[in-house]
Order: structure tokens, then C-alpha cells, then sequence
């Protein structure tokens, strides 16, 4: 992430934070994806805190605090390109359910005008690390956030002796499974899967699902100049996944809209102990857009191509992915 600048507090819960798109996101032409649109909210959620005296690393070495986002809801208005200036406003929501909770809204210039791109709504919560030495108590505004434990829960799912976790996950829906390793570059404050990894789980089973439904992204664009666009994507976190245990990722095909949109879930999941538990759910709303030079594109509807395959009527592929 980019930042140029940052600006003083505009009132106690508010700050305003100027950052750009990471180069790595520019995937198709100069459009940035949506996982790194949201890399832009976590940044200005870690600036906001950083602003008001709370910088991740003085909680985390100082009182044995992770910041950790448990939830993060997001709503892409317009399209960020690579060498936008974005400006990201943070503002304090009621606390809920243990957690910090703020409104992130990011803007950019468009035609001399200032147009609302991103708005999203983020959970945070403070993790404490019992490995290591005694460590200061939580400062006082924080405290509140605080948990030995994250997630808001969820029933297990058990597994028959024998049985492959992704067959059962994925049994009479209309779904694709993904088993991988959670390596070390996914988790942070030494074991746990952060927010971004449950962001790249969601990003790798989309093109994992449509290359097996026979709609790859670079199908459809060698064929047709189409690619997929996110309007809408929302993860909770319902339990911990550590480091180099095995995610069960499930992808669920919910509803397809008048053939303008496709809306779908993910669910993931870790085998302890003979049972599957829940350790994160989302979804996420997808488009498709036809590229019409290299710098616009413009919505188009599904065929019956791209409709069947999301439908599952063209045949569903394996049902499953691998790494």
C-alpha cells in the first residue's frame, strides 16, 4: 500500500488518511481487484488507530494485543485504477458484541469531482498473545476489545470415519471444495489466519469454481473481453485457523439476478477432532463487464453460456480445486 498522507484528526472519532492502490492488484488493464480495494480499508482501519495513539505494533509488543479485523462488509461504487489518489474517511460506529466497529469510506476524483468509490463497515478486535513475557495491561479505551478467543461462532459439521471432508461439505449443492495448507505468509502474530488470507481464500476459489464450471476468467476473455467484476464482499470470522492446518473452503453458488448479477458464499473450515469447524463465512456479489478500450468497461448480461455454468446446468465440473 501507497500512502502519501496523512492529515490531523477531524474530530475524536474521525480521520482521514490519502493512500493509493498497490501495483500488485493492477491484474486486468489498470482496474485494481477487489481484494485490494479492501487492502485499502484495513489500511486506513490500522491508520485510524495508529492516529488516536494505538499503533498495532506498540499494542502487540508492549501488551500482547493482535489487531485482528473479525469483520469487514464492503461496497465497490466505482472502479479504483492504478494510479488513483484515494482519499479514506474512518468514523467510529457504536461498539457491538466486543468489538471496535467503524465506517470506511473512500473517495476519489473523477472529471474535477470528488465521487464516493468504496463504503465499508469493519469489526476490530484485540487478541491476546499468551506466549512470551508478562506484559502491561490493555490501555484503558481498548480494554473492552479484548478476547482470548476470536469469532462469533458457529456449528461444527461431523464427519463420518473415511469420509472426505469436501464431499460431505459439498453434498447436493450447488458448490465447489478447496483443501489447501494455510501457510505462514497468510497468518499473522505468529499463527493466526488473518482477514487478508480469508481475502486471497476468496479470491482463489472464484477462479478455481469458473475454471471448473468451464468459464474461466481468461476463457471468457480471450473470447468474449469480458472479466468479473465485485460489487459487494463481506467475510466474519466464526473461529481461529492456524498456521499450516488445512482449510476446508467451500464455494456456494445462492442466486443468480435477472442474469446482472451472481451472488455466492464461502465457508471455511479446519478438521479437529473428527469435526469440521467453522472458522470463517462470506460472500460475494459478481458482475461481468466488457472491456471496451483500456481504461472503461461497461456491464454486460450473462449468456446462457456463462448462466448455465453458475446455475450448474452445463455440468458441474470435479466440485473440487487443488493447490
Amino acid at each position: 500500500m501507497s500512502i502519501n498522507a496523512t492529515t490531523a484528526q477531524d474530530t475524536q472519532d474521525t480521520t482521514r488518511l490519502e493512500l493509493r492502490p498497490r501495483y500488485e492488484g493492477s491484474n486486468i488493464c489498470t482496474w485494481i481487484g477487489f481484494k485490494h480495494v479492501n487492502y485499502m480499508v484495513e489500511e486506513a482501519v490500522y491508520d485510524h488507530l495508529r492516529q488516536h495513539g494505538l499503533p498495532a505494533g506498540r499494542l502487540y509488543e508492549r501488551h500482547g494485543l493482535g489487531v485482528d479485523i473479525t469483520d469487514l462488509d464492503t461496497k465497490i461504487l466505482t472502479a479504483f485504477h492504478i494510479d488513483d489518489l484515494a482519499t479514506a474517511t474512518v468514523r467510529r460506529l457504536p461498539d457491538g458484541g466486543g468489538a471496535l466497529r467503524l465506517a470506511v469510506e473512500l473517495t476519489v476524483e473523477r472529471g474535477g469531482e470528488t465521487v464516493k468509490a468504496v463504503a465499508a463497515k469493519v469489526a476490530v478486535q484485540l487478541r491476546l498473545d499468551p506466549r512470551g513475557h508478562a506484559v502491561e495491561p490493555p490501555p484503558a479505551e481498548v480494554a473492552g476489545f479484548v478476547t482470548g478467543r476470536l469469532g462469533a461462532g458457529a456449528a461444527a459439521v461431523p464427519v463420518p470415519a473415511g469420509a472426505d471432508p469436501l464431499e460431505v461439505l459439498t453434498a447436493g449443492e450447488n458448490a465447489f471444495g478447496w483443501a489447501w495448507r494455510m501457510p505462514y505468509f497468510y497468518c499473522h502474530f505468529t499463527e493466526r489466519v488473518q482477514m487478508s488470507g480469508y481475502l486471497r481464500q476468496l479470491e482463489e476459489i472464484v477462479d478455481l469454481f469458473l475454471e471448473d464450471r468451464g468459464v474461466s476468467i481468461k476463457t471468457l476473455l480471450d473470447e468474449q473481453d469480458w472479466i468479473p467484476v465485485v460489487p459487494h464482499s463481506r467475510i466474519t470470522l466464526l473461529d481461529e485457523a492456524r498456521m499450516e492446518e488445512t482449510l476446508y473452503t467451500v464455494y456456494t453458488v445462492e442466486s443468480v439476478f435477472k442474469r446482472l448479477t451472481y451472488t455466492s458464499r464461502m465457508d471455511a473450515y479446519v478438521l479437529r477432532d473428527g469435526v469440521l469447524v467453522p472458522t470463517a463465512t462470506g460472500r460475494i456479489t459478481h458482475g461481468w463487464a466488457v472491456i471496451e478500450n483500456r481504461r472503461d468497461w461497461s456491464l454486460v448480461d450473462f449468456d446462457d453460456r456463462l448462466t448455465d455454468a453458475l446455475t450448474g446446468k452445463a455440468g458441474r465440473g470435479t466440485g473440487r480445486g487443488s493447490a
